[in-house]
C-alpha cells in the first residue's frame, strides 16, 4: 500500500496538538516551580538558605527529588531562585501597595505600615526573609551573598528615595538621607527579631523610632 503525504490540514492539527501539549507542560512546570519555591522561602526564613535542599523540598512538597533537581540543577541555582522569589513576594506585599500613597513622607509611612503587616503576619514562616539570611551569608562571598546584598540595597534605596522626595518637597528638613535610610532599615531588622521572640511592643517601638526620625527633621513653620 502506497503511503501518502499528510495534508496541510493534518499538519496544522498536529502542530496545534503539539503546541497544546507543550503549553500544558510549561504551565505544570511553572506551577511546580512556584510550589517548590514557596516552600523553599519558608524553610530559608526559619533555617537559612543552607537548610534548603532538594531532598527536604521533595519531602515537604510530595514531589520527587529528581523532579525538584531537574527544575534547578544545582543547590546554588535553587538558593538564587528562592532569593528572587522572596524578593518578588516582598515587592508585592510591601512596595506595590505603598505606591498608592503620595511620594515622600506619606509613602514612607505607607511602606512602614505594609512592612509591619509583612513581618507581623508574617508573610514567610520565619519572618523577614532578608533579615534571616543576610547574617548567615554575610561572610560567605559568592553569588548568593551578592544577590542578598543587592536585594538589601534595593530596599534601602526605596526608603532613601522617599526620604529624598520628602526633603525636596519641603515635607522634612534636610538630613543625611543615606544614614537615615540605613537607620530605618536597622530598626526594621531589629523589630523583626523582636517579633520573632514575642516582644508585644515591637511594632509600637518601630512607629515611635521612625516617627521620631522624621519628626526631628520636620520643617519648622516660618514666623
Amino acid at each position: 500500500m502506497l503511503s501518502r503525504e499528510p495534508t496541510q490540514t493534518e499538519i496544522t492539527e498536529t502542530e496545534i496538538t503539539e503546541t497544546e501539549i507543550t503549553d500544558k507542560r510549561l504551565v505544570r512546570g511553572a506551577k511546580t516551580r512556584r510550589t517548590v519555591l514557596r516552600r523553599a522561602v519558608d524553610v530559608a526564613s526559619i533555617e537559612g538558605l543552607n537548610g534548603v535542599s532538594f531532598g527536604r523540598l521533595a519531602t515537604d512538597t510530595g514531589l520527587s527529588k529528581a523532579g525538584v533537581q531537574t527544575l534547578f540543577r544545582t543547590k546554588e541555582t535553587l538558593q538564587l531562585a528562592a532569593i528572587e522569589y522572596a524578593r518578588e513576594m516582598f515587592i508585592a506585599a510591601v512596595i506595590q501597595p505603598a505606591r498608592s500613597a503620595p511620594r515622600g513622607a506619606a509613602r514612607l509611612r505607607a511602606l512602614l505600615e505594609h512592612w509591619i503587616v509583612y513581618a507581623e503576619a508574617p508573610l514567610f514562616a520565619g519572618g523577614c526573609f532578608r533579615a534571616a539570611n543576610l547574617a548567615e551569608c554575610d561572610s560567605r562571598p559568592g553569588p548568593v551573598r551578592d544577590a542578598l546584598f543587592r536585594d538589601q540595597q534595593e530596599w534601602i534605596g526605596v526608603i532613601a528615595g522617599e526620604l529624598r522626595h520628602a526633603v525636596n518637597a519641603g515635607e522634612i528638613a534636610g538630613l543625611d538621607i543615606d544614614l537615615t535610610a540605613f537607620q530605618i532599615d536597622a530598626v526594621l531588622c531589629a523589630a523583626n527579631t523582636a517579633l520573632r521572640v514575642g516582644d508585644p511592643d515591637a511594632v509600637n517601638k518601630v512607629r515611635r523610632i521612625v516617627g521620631g526620625l522624621l519628626s526631628s527633621s520636620a520643617m519648622t513653620p516660618p514666623d
